[in-house]
C-alpha cells in the first residue's frame, strides 16, 4: 500500500477492488444482467402451449354449461331463501 499525502495527513490507499463497498455497488447491476440472461434462456427454450383451433367455440360451450348449472341451482336457492323468511312473511298455507 502506498501512503498518499493530503494536506492534513497521510492516508492509506489501496486498489479499488480491495474495497467491499465497491463490490456491493457492482453486484446489483451484475445480478440484473445475469437474471436477464436466465430469463432470455427460459423464453427461448420454453415451449408455449398450443391453442386449440376452436378456442372461441369451446369458450362458448363452457359458458353454456355454466349457465345451465346456474339454472339447476335456482330451486335450491329459492328454498334456501324461503327457509330464512320469517313466519309472518310466509304466504298462507292452503289446506
Amino acid at each position: 500500500m502506498k501512503k498518499v499525502l493530503s494536506k492534513d495527513n497521510a492516508v492509506d490507499s489501496a486498489p479499488w477492488w480491495k474495497y467491499g463497498h465497491v463490490w456491493l455497488i457492482i453486484s446489483g447491476p451484475v445480478a440484473v444482467i445475469i437474471a436477464g440472461f436466465i430469463t432470455a434462456y427460459i423464453a427461448m427454450n420454453g415451449a408455449d402451449p398450443v391453442i386449440d383451433e376452436n378456442y372461441y367455440q369451446n369458450g362458448l360451450e363452457i359458458n353454456e354449461k355454466l349457465r345451465a348449472e346456474k339454472k339447476n341451482m335456482a330451486p335450491a336457492q329459492a328454498a334456501r331463501n324461503h327457509a330464512a323468511t320469517p313466519d309472518e312473511d310466509l304466504p298462507p298455507l292452503k289446506p
